[in-house]
């Protein structure tokens, strides 16, 4: 019988926007908290009552309601704002905090060391999720400064692991490489999707059918990329026959550089990263 880490642990959103309702959907989903142990923030009240409503948590308008009045030593609080807003949060919640008590943030290019330093608190957490999460397919990275517990890091492992798949890394620069590497991937998925359904309409069919093949082929490759102990150089060599229509595509690709597309994509979202935390900082 697995542990439930979470079990009697309140946990706080400071922003309930659509990654705090993925993460409050997951683990309420699941099993792994009651709406009791959840309290949110947001500062419109339409918000407020839908998110309540839905998901029977308390949400309350004022950002430092959340961290103090109605948490226990044990409590875990979520950062799930948008970076331009960050700076007037850490300001609000400075000093506020006990020391017992994890800050967890998903919050794009915000440093471990700046949020340090702006909530004068030392157990943090600095995670990025990406889209899928919302539907229980995610991939989360995450780092941890070394006053986290044990059992801290545990606990968050049952968070990211209600959203799909978590994985820690022990070096902070690996959080903006997976910024720009899975939390940015769906839209490079996206947008392979767009651009073979848009060739398949090409082709002739209607874009209801294109729409079909294209997503389930996507999907079955990629399945069976996840059940294989295979390279995917080694499965695409499986249905690569010599002078074949995958052989003639691929030189296609390949002529038209495709590799190095993606490759300068994912470094140009890497350092767009690096510079969204440097405009955090200031």
């Amino acid at each position: 019988m697995s542990v439930n880490h979470l079990n009697d642990t309140p946990l706080a959103f400071v922003g309930c926007g659509v990654m705090a309702e993925a993460i409050i959907a997951g683990l309420l989903s699941r099993e792994l908290v009651k709406p009791e142990q959840l309290v949110g923030s947001h500062p419109r009240q339409e918000r407020r009552a839908e998110l309540q409503l839905k998901y029977g948590l308390r949400m309350v308008e004022h950002n430092p309601e959340v961290t103090g009045k109605g948490t226990t030593d044990s409590s875990i609080i979520f950062l799930t704002v948008k970076p331009q807003r960050l700076g007037a949060i850490l300001a609000e919640l400075k000093g506020g905090l006990r020391s017992n008590q994890l800050v967890v943030s998903i919050v794009a290019g915000a440093r471990i060391e700046t949020l340090a330093a702006d909530l004068q608190h030392s157990s943090i957490v600095r995670a990025m999720p990406n889209t899928p999460a919302q539907i229980g397919q995610g991939m989360t990275v995450w780092t941890a400064t070394p006053e986290v517990s044990d059992k801290q890091r545990a606990q968050i492992q049952s968070v990211f692991g209600a959203l799909g798949r978590e994985l820690q890394v022990e070096e902070e620069k690996m959080i903006d490489m997976a910024t720009a590497l899975s939390a940015t991937g769906p839209t490079y998925t996206f947008l392979m999707m767009e651009a073979l359904i848009d060739a398949g309409v090409h082709l002739g069919f209607s874009r209801h059918v294109a729409q079909e093949l294209v997503l389930q082929t996507m999907l079955g490759s990629v399945l069976f990329a996840l059940e294989s102990v295979k390279h995917p150089a080694e499965l695409r060599n499986m249905v690569t026959s010599p002078g074949g229509t995958s052989a003639e595509a691929i030189y296609q690709m390949e002529k038209g550089t495709l590799r190095t597309v993606l490759s300068k994509a994912v470094w140009a979202a890497y350092r767009r990263a690096h510079t969204l935390g440097r405009k955090v900082d200031e």
